[in-house]
C-alpha cells in the first residue's frame, strides 16, 4: 500500500473569481466528474466528514501555515456497514459523543444517530460538477456545487509542496480572496456557522 501524503489545499467559495475565471477559461481543461456526496457538518468542528461512493470518508487538518495553506491528511475510506470502531472514529472526527449499541452500522442507522439534535451534526446531500486542471504541477478544479439545494462555485489548488500550491494561487490571481475549507464553506452557504 502506498503511503498516504498530506496535500496542502487552497479554496476558495464564490459565484465568481474575477481574473481567476479568465484565466481558467484559457487552461487546458482535464477530466470533467459529477458526483453525489453527503458532508457531516457539526456546529462544533470544521472536520471533513463525507460520504462518497457509500464509502466513509474522513479527512483531518494536520497544520495550517504561515500563509494561511491547510494541510489535510485523508484518515479514513471504509465502507458500509460501519463497525463500532469505525464509528468511534467518525464521531470523534466531528466532536460529537460516542454511539453505543451496535456491532456495526449501515449508513442509514449512522445518519439516524448523528442527526438527532443533542449531537448537533446536520447531513447535507452536495452534488459536484468538477472541471480538473493542473497548474504548474498542481491539481486544480473548478466545481459547480449544489449543497441542500443551494448552488455555489468553489475553485481549489492542491500539491504535497506548499510552495507551489501558493504559486499556483498567484499565476490564477487568486490571492485577493479567503482560503476556505469545504467544511466552513458548506457552513456559511448553509448559515450554520458560529
Amino acid at each position: 500500500m502506498e503511503p498516504i501524503i498530506p496535500r496542502w489545499e487552497w479554496r476558495t467559495f464564490g459565484a465568481s473569481f474575477g481574473e481567476a475565471d479568465r484565466r481558467f477559461a484559457a487552461l487546458e481543461p482535464g477530466r470533467m466528474q459529477d458526483s453525489d456526496e453527503v458532508y457531516l457538518l457539526s456546529r462544533d468542528t470544521d472536520a471533513n466528514v463525507k460520504i462518497r461512493g457509500r464509502l466513509m470518508d474522513i479527512k483531518t487538518l494536520e497544520q495550517v501555515n504561515a500563509e494561511g495553506l491547510e494541510q489535510w491528511r485523508p484518515v479514513m475510506k471504509a465502507e458500509f456497514p460501519l463497525p463500532a470502531t469505525e464509528v468511534e472514529r467518525v464521531c470523534a472526527a466531528l466532536d460529537v459523543a460516542p454511539i453505543a449499541g451496535l456491532h456495526q452500522y449501515t449508513l442509514e442507522q449512522l445518519q439516524s444517530e448523528l442527526t438527532q439534535a443533542s449531537r448537533r451534526v446536520r447531513v447535507v446531500q452536495v452534488h459536484k460538477r468538477r472541471q480538473r486542471y493542473t497548474i504548474s504541477g498542481c491539481s486544480a478544479e473548478m466545481t459547480d456545487v449544489v449543497a441542500d439545494g443551494k448552488p455555489i462555485r468553489t475553485v481549489a489548488i492542491e500539491h504535497e509542496d506548499p510552495a507551489r500550491v501558493l504559486a499556483a494561487v498567484h499565476e490564477m490571481g487568486l490571492d485577493q480572496f479567503e482560503n476556505i475549507s469545504y467544511p466552513r464553506g458548506l457552513k456559511r452557504l448553509l448559515g450554520l456557522s458560529a
